[in-house]
């Protein structure tokens, strides 16, 4: 039977001397991290990432983050890079490539080409005694710091460190670049940070023949109608050049039904409408017209233009089938 062991108490001791090697790397930021900034700032093509076993897999994370941050950026492995892959790497690039113990012999075998190229050289290790750090435009280190593992052998302190360190990178450029909530969103339109930023209510809205609308003196049995068939909960009132007199929604007819035990069919809508009805722009944010509509207990908005004519219509139920949330 396996030995009885504390596990929070070993959780605890992993995280604590984990946060003793972020606090050891916060000591060997320097001018030697600026200068990489400056270098990947200046990178006309691509930024990128290297690395062996574990270090590649915090490199494979590395190059994601600073894509999806605006660095253009992918990961080259590199035992694949010496047998074609290094052909992805071209003159105007930046190479970035870790290893803790900063002598990967698959790293160092693609040296000459690296050096042929002409292609400025970042290395991640953990001090800069090896010969990857000492053939470096810039060595940046980790520090001295002890291993998770109670053996002292898996890679735990070292990769979380060299993960911070790369996040520490990406964010510099982040705000060197000037990179906004937008931009991120324009490299993440699948996730729900991209549909609340790019989607804009004119992406969604009913338009053309999908558009309810009827003139001030439709009668009401047709103004039924023309919500039913439209199914959108609404109708616009317009006049002949389409400028927005009202609304009238089921709720509206529910409300009359209750309050008349029942109604006119024949009466003209414009007796009945709601004048001035709230109204959104086309150009608005998609998840400013939920916002609102949550707000206002609302379902629907219409769409018009400046000069108040009516251009479409826009439900919640567009937005929350959108993923709009």
């Amino acid at each position: 039977m396996s030995q009885a062991i504390n596990f929070q108490k070993s959780a605890l001791e992993t995280l604590r001397i984990e946060q003793q090697a972020i606090e050891v790397l916060a000591t060997q930021v320097d001018e030697r991290f600026d200068r990489a900034c400056e270098i990947l700032l200046q990178c006309s093509g691509r930024v990128v990432v290297t690395g062996m076993g574990k270090s590649g897999h915090i490199g494979r994370k590395m190059a994601a983050t600073f894509a999806s941050t605006g660095t253009p950026s992918f990961f080259m492995h590199p035992g694949e890079a010496g047998h074609g892959d290094l052909g992805m790497l071209v003159r105007g690039d930046v190479l970035i490539a870790i290893s803790n113990s900063g002598k990967s012999d698959e790293i160092m075998m693609l040296m000459p080409l690296i050096k042929h190229l002409g292609v400025p050289l970042i290395t991640i290790s953990r001090d800069d005694k090896g010969p990857m750090p000492q053939n470096a435009d810039v060595a940046l280190t980790l520090g001295a710091a002890d291993e998770a593992c109670p053996l002292g052998l898996a890679p735990t302190s070292s990769t979380t460190a060299t993960l911070v360190l790369g996040d520490a990178l990406a964010v510099a450029l982040l705000e060197a670049r000037g990179f906004t909530a937008d931009d991120f969103a324009r490299s993440h339109p699948a996730g729900a940070l991209g549909k609340r930023l790019l989607l804009h209510v004119k992406h969604l809205m009913h338009t053309g023949a999908e558009l309810p609308k009827v003139k001030p003196d439709t009668p009401m049995n047709k103004v039924l109608y023309e919500i039913s068939d439209k199914r959108l909960g609404l109708t616009t009132i317009v006049d002949d050049q389409d400028i927005l007199l009202g609304i009238f929604t089921d709720g509206d007819l529910r409300r009359m039904i209750d309050r008349q035990q029942g109604f006119d069919v024949t009466a003209a809508v414009s007796d009945v409408m709601t004048e001035n009805p709230l109204t959104i722009s086309q150009e608005a944010r998609a998840v400013e017209a939920l916002e609102k509509m949550h707000e206002k207990k609302i379902n629907q908005f219409v769409v018009v233009d400046d000069a108040k004519k009516v251009i479409g219509v826009i439900s919640m139920h567009d937005l929350i089938e959108a993923g709009v949330n």
